[in-house]
């Protein structure tokens, strides 16, 4: 008799985050789409329950001397999961790649391509000589040079830019930098007093005019006045220690002896000397110049290693093709090789076709191998990771992929849909976090979590088939499946360029060539088009580099010729995480919470105490916890296990210690106060004109639901950027650019209609918004498109069509055109 095999994960009692306790079941090898409003506990269910649970498991199996050396998930809040499967998980924001990561590296392509040179490639021998292929490479066998010497051939490593294989000038990363004096002394009209030297303001430099002044330096004459001697001191003088009194903000004097004098120069590559720190290196490349490698021209090899070749082309030449060219230049290698190599040349070249083929078929043809990883979208490096993925060709592994359509055009979407019935065919089980309704519409399950968002949220209103989802009358999804839905959620401008206009003219940047585009003032224009089409560089490279230079009266940046614009401010608006760390809260970030300690100080309790507005802040030792310092919650190490994260024993999560919690406003502790969302505090504030504006504004851009304490660290993309927009709210934006690059990050359909709403505001407010998106449903509500592509890398470039949603939708050049038109001909348009 057959034990009959689980078909389906168990799972009891989960109360991650705003979940309820709840209660599902998830088909096991299926697809299964889950969707809900942002906050509403989506990723609390696939990340938080079932990859946390997945991967904690995996990772029991392994031995404790493993386990020590892997970052562990901790264990999920659940009754019980039954039926798990081992869990991978792709998240919706990649890590940003370091400035030597290329396409190649990140794929792993360009492992199997140096090992391809190395043991197949025509090597030329010290003496000058080249050889034909041969199989002493691989057999680790002196070779021949044909003129009575010998010499051993490169092995794979011997390819490696970031290693053996680097260009010995620019080290392997294709630019060499210069410092620019002109940006370490930014503006000579200043005293050094007044911070004329830049890097001087580098962290621990701030006593470097003290130690110019000691040298004989007059720090108190505007520095283009000063001698050419002293000049010379302050960009090039010599290191040396000297003393000197430093006076304090309490007005006592600080004395040091050995304070060493470093020059403006040396302050910046002393700084880069010791940091490692991706987010100091940029503040750091504020004062250097990059350009193109002299020795390698870019391609970061050491150029000795060109003089091997594969099927007449060299490393670098085959890195520059384009990878829907690839699979044709392997097919040349094997009959380039004599005949005893075939086997081996063989081997290696399905190799690299295999590594090729997920890339392929994941819509990233346009990109080469030698692309570098920092400059690519969000879409393309999360396809890039799921490519990755689908190379290991596992079976019973439980995937779990949050938004994978971010940044996908909708005809990659397509390719999406096939990779991931691909996952499922080959055995697994899949559950994707989504929004896009082509992506729920393919999946075998749906589960809509809701009915709102944060707590209002939690609970599972339905799960079936897309037939079973479209039937339920209370679906948030269905009428977007359906096409019942009101698609256009405001009135677009007759008259596009009723207010004016701006244009700017690309001449040459990636792949924009001889680009004018232009676009209508106090209007929403939506920017679309192919992943690698040219969005991000026509609008993020080219014009807002260009307008902040128009507006600082700086020369513009050298791709960018020609600018009209009458804007005199230029705001952008991403997804990227607000705040570093757990002590940013909603409160903290919108100010809301300045404004409550200085209410608080205000309070007889407080006054009898003498307490300032500092009593009340939880990064202060005057208001924190005592034990958990501020943060609400102690990690315990418990060495081979993943660390325990609780709440702390003492504030129990509220951050303060007893005495501050003692002082009552409203009846409420400043800690009753972050727990409340926002909808359950706009009462509360209504009477503080301040306050209320700021709760006001948030609750307009639909995060009621969220707690004023709430980590912003952990909002979402759409939630981040929304928060972004709180300052902005109730001012006039007259001369305004306000840039969204993909604001439908992490957005259902109802949740777009409330941004849409908010960009209706910011234009009432006499702004400009420009979005980069792919979303068809903010597309058809604006009131101007520029479409780029036709398609990605040397295949698009191009403005292809441009004018009003309607317009788009009838270009036959146009393939976000053909989609556009699917899209309003669904909804009835």
């Amino acid at each position: 008799m057959q034990n009959k095999q689980p078909e389906q994960i168990e799972v009891r009692g989960a109360r991650v985050n705003n979940l309820r306790n709840i209660d599902v079941d998830i088909p096991l090898h299926q697809f299964v789409a889950i969707t809900g409003l942002s906050g509403s506990g989506k990723s609390s269910l696939a990340l938080g329950v079932l990859y946390a649970e997945g991967a904690r498991r995996y990772l029991d199996a392994l031995s404790t001397y493993t386990r020590r050396r892997i970052s562990q998930m901790g264990k999920a809040d659940v009754r019980v999961v039954r039926h798990l499967p081992a869990a991978l998980a792709l998240r919706q924001r990649p890590n940003v790649p370091s400035q030597r990561s290329t396409v190649g590296t990140m794929t792993e392509s360009f492992n199997v391509l140096r090992l391809l040179f190395s043991r197949l490639g025509s090597h030329v021998s010290p003496s000058g000589q080249r050889v034909a292929p041969t199989l002493h490479v691989a057999e680790e066998l002196p070779i021949d040079a044909g003129d009575g010497t010998s010499f051993f051939g490169p092995g794979a490593e011997r390819f490696a830019f970031n290693s053996a294989g680097a260009c010995p000038t620019c080290q392997g990363s294709g630019q060499i930098r210069q410092i620019v004096s002109e940006r370490l002394i930014p503006d000579d009209n200043l005293t050094i007093r007044d911070g004329a030297v830049a890097s001087w303001r580098l962290p621990g430099r701030n006593f470097m005019p003290l130690v110019a002044q000691a040298i004989g330096v007059d720090i108190d004459t505007p520095f283009k006045q000063l001698s050419a001697a002293d000049r010379d001191i302050v960009l090039h003088g010599e290191k040396k220690k000297y003393a000197i009194n430093i006076p304090t903000a309490t007005g006592k004097i600080f004395h040091m002896d050995n304070a060493q004098f470093e020059n403006a120069f040396a302050a910046v590559t002393d700084s880069l000397a010791t940091t490692k720190n991706e987010r100091a290196i940029q503040r750091l490349n504020r004062f250097y110049s990059f350009t193109t490698c002299p020795t390698c021209h870019g391609n970061r090899f050491d150029p000795k290693l060109l003089q091997t070749l594969v099927a007449g082309k060299n490393i670098a030449e085959v890195s520059d093709l384009p990878l829907k060219d690839l699979s044709a230049f392997a097919q040349t290698i094997v009959p380039w090789l004599p005949t005893e190599m075939h086997k081996i040349g063989q081997t290696l070249v399905n190799e690299f076709i295999n590594s090729l083929t997920p890339l392929l078929e994941l819509g990233l043809d346009y990109l080469t191998l030698s692309r570098a990883g920092m400059t690519l979208s969000t879409g393309e490096l999360q396809r890039i990771q799921l490519s990755r993925t689908l190379r290991t060709a596992t079976t019973g592994v439980l995937y779990v992929l949050d938004e994978p359509s971010i940044g996908l055009h909708p005809a990659n979407v397509t390719g999406l849909i096939k990779i991931m019935r691909a996952l499922v065919d080959q055995g697994n089980s899949l559950v994707v976090v989504d929004h896009n309704t082509r992506v729920i519409a393919a999946a075998d399950t749906v589960i809509e979590i809701g009915p709102g968002a944060g707590r209002k949220g939690g609970q599972i209103l339905h799960q079936g088939s897309i037939a079973q989802i479209k039937q339920q009358a209370d679906s948030l999804i269905a009428p977007y499946l359906t096409g019942q839905a009101d698609l256009l959620a405001r009135q677009s401008q007759p008259d596009v360029f009723g207010a004016g206009k701006f244009s700017f003219h690309v001449k040459q940047r990636y792949n924009l060539r001889d680009v004018t585009a232009q676009f209508p003032l106090n209007r929403l224009s939506v920017v679309t088009g192919f992943s690698g089409a040219g969005k991000t560089t026509l609008i993020l490279d080219s014009l807002v580099p260009a307008l902040q230079a128009q507006i600082k009266g700086t020369p513009l940046p050298q791709h960018v010729d020609q600018l009209q614009a009458d804007l005199q401010r230029v705001v952008m608006i991403d997804s990227t995480p607000v705040g570093k760390n757990t002590r940013s809260t909603v409160a903290t970030y919108t100010g809301i919470l300045d404004r409550l300690r200085k209410l608080f100080a205000q309070t007889p309790a407080a006054k009898a105490h003498h307490w300032g507005a500092a009593h009340f802040s939880y990064n202060t030792t005057q208001g924190a916890c005592p034990t958990c310092k501020g943060t609400g919650h102690i990690s315990l190490d418990v060495q081979y296990l993943p660390d325990i994260d609780q709440a702390c024993p003492t504030c129990h999560g509220q951050r303060y210690n007893p005495e501050t919690l003692q002082i009552k406003w409203h009846d409420l502790s400043i800690a009753d106060i972050l727990a409340l969302s926002v909808d359950q505090a706009v009462p509360l504030f209504a009477k503080y004109k301040s306050l209320h504006h700021l709760v006001l504004a948030l609750q307009s851009m639909g995060l009621g639901y969220l707690k004023l304490g709430e980590a912003t660290p952990q909002l979402s993309g759409g939630e981040a950027q929304r928060l972004k927009l709180v300052a902005e709210m109730g001012q006039m934006q007259a001369g305004t650019l306000f840039i969204f690059d993909e604001p439908s990050v992490g957005l259902h359909p109802l949740d777009t209609r409330t941004l849409i709403h908010v960009f209706d505001q910011l234009l009432d407010q006499g702004a400009t918004i420009i979005t980069i998106e792919h979303d068809l449903d903010i597309v058809a509500n604006a009131d101007y498109v520029v479409d780029v592509g036709p398609r990605g890398g040397n295949a698009g470039g191009k403005i292809v069509a441009s004018g009003t949603p309607q317009q788009i939708a009838a270009n036959t050049n146009s393939i976000t055109g053909k989609y556009l038109a699917q899209q309003l001909q669904l909804f009835h348009v």
